[in-house]
């Protein structure tokens, strides 16, 4: 049944191009809507950039016929969708107490829909707004949320697995460090740079064999325990030891680390960083950056310069500095004297906000955007477009620690980049869960 879809003002100014995504099937735009759009319009937040592009994608749809007769979605004669713009605004058709309220207009577009397809044609109402979903359940209107742009966390690729091997591929693997063709031995797919723990089942070999799958060779690598300190700091578990070996591979171009308060994807993130640049001159400067949501409610504008203005927000960041300067003075001698502010003035450490990220381009640094669960799937396309040639991008956060009041644990950009590269010869993922802040902070996650 070819069905009726009325779109909420929410779903465009998130997604401008969710449009096309619903294949054969009718769209319906209230009018209310499009004077919403029209309200966003002048703004310079994402939002208002997309409202600016949904007025343009229907001004170019507009040429190729009469939005209130129906325009088709695609030059596809097989997709037989059409766009129509609702101009119909009977308020009457809801209770009284419903009429004076804004967003109804668009559910007494939907329910004068319903009633005159009945049986014929099922009208379903589009919208992130969860108290529009009951208001439209009351009235008996089909409801849902956009479903195309959600990743389901629970499901959310962690960039490792355990497998159950033969001995004699944990013997190869030890003696040539690489197994090939070793797909043989799985029952399900795996995905490039995907971490393994390699198990034999008959034998005691402690916790496993670690290792990595490289899909264009089709072979198991040894992934050697890396117990050396990086800039005074090691990994303390076998998450932290994957997403070490993922940020030192200078083949991997984009890292992604999500996991809780205290798993180290900041601090491991930072010291391999500086470790490349400063250690092995890899890239020519350190960038880091991190969105400006704050926890709570807002102190204000902040006074003095913009470095001034942005010290409270990328603190951090230079806690994780500190620490990684202050420690293991003994094992680098050499840099006892430097701190942080040095490494800025020598050019090799940049600590900036992501305001002005747009039209840059970035070639040849080491590119660390932490808490980028807070940013949207735009404005993460928007960072990783900035990447030049020998440019390393890696991105950390906690998908249900979310200050952006737009997204959620299920549609941030985080989440998105990682279901998107998960195949990627090119990226590498890792899922911290175990905390390793302290005795105190783990205990906290676990019951607060």
């Amino acid at each position: 049944m070819k069905k009726v879809f009325v779109i909420d003002t929410n779903i465009l100014l998130t997604d401008p191009n969710s449009l096309f995504k619903f294949s054969r099937h009718d769209v319906v735009i209230p009018i209310s809507v499009i004077e919403e759009i029209d309200v966003f319009k002048k703004d310079q937040s994402e939002t208002g950039r997309n409202a600016r592009e949904v007025s343009r994608i229907l001004d170019r749809l507009r040429k190729k016929g009469n939005l209130a007769s129906g325009i088709p979605l695609s030059d596809d004669p097989k997709n037989e969708g059409l766009l129509f713009v609702y101009l119909g605004r009977d308020l009457t058709i809801l209770p009284s107490l419903l009429r004076d309220i804004t967003d109804n207009a668009i559910l007494a577009v939907a329910l004068t829909l319903q009633k005159k397809f009945g049986e014929t044609r099922k009208v379903i109402l589009i919208t992130k707004d969860s108290n529009l979903r009951v208001k439209a359940d009351a009235l008996a209107i089909s409801s849902e949320d956009f479903e195309a742009d959600k990743v389901d966390v629970s499901q959310l690729y962690t960039g490792m697995c355990e497998l159950e091997v033969e001995a004699n591929v944990i013997n190869e693997l030890y003696a040539r460090s690489y197994v090939e063709n070793p797909l043989s031995l799985t029952e399900f797919p795996l995905y490039a740079n995907q971490f393994l723990t390699l198990k034999n089942p008959a034998n005691d070999i402690g916790q496993g064999v670690l290792a990595r799958y490289n899909k264009k060779q089709n072979s198991f690598e040894l992934l050697q325990n890396n117990q050396e300190k990086v800039w005074g700091v090691s990994p303390r578990n076998k998450e932290q030891n994957f997403g070490l070996a993922a940020l030192l591979d200078d083949k991997i171009k984009l890292v992604t680390l999500t996991g809780g308060a205290g798993t180290g994807k900041t601090l491991l993130a930072i010291a391999a960083g500086l470790s490349k640049t400063t250690d092995e001159d890899i890239y020519n400067k350190v960038l880091i950056a991190r969105p400006v949501f704050p926890l709570g409610k807002d102190i204000g504008f902040l006074p003095g310069s913009v470095d001034e203005k942005l010290n409270p927000w990328m603190q951090p960041i230079y806690d994780n500095l500190d620490l990684l300067l202050n420690g293991a003075k003994a094992a680098r001698q050499k840099r006892l004297n430097k701190n942080y502010q040095e490494l800025i003035d020598q050019g090799l450490l940049c600590v900036e906000p992501l305001t002005y990220i747009r039209g840059r381009s970035l070639p040849h640094c080491f590119f660390l955007v932490d808490e980028a669960q807070n940013l949207t799937p735009h404005e993460i396309k928007t960072i990783i477009t900035r990447a030049g040639e020998g440019t390393k991008i890696v991105l950390t956060g906690d998908p249900f620690q979310i200050d952006n009041p737009y997204v959620d644990s299920t549609n941030n950009g985080l989440t998105h980049v990682v279901e998107r590269f998960k195949d990627s010869e090119i990226a590498a993922h890792i899922t911290y869960s175990k905390g390793e802040r302290s005795e105190l902070a783990s205990l906290a996650v676990r019951l607060l």
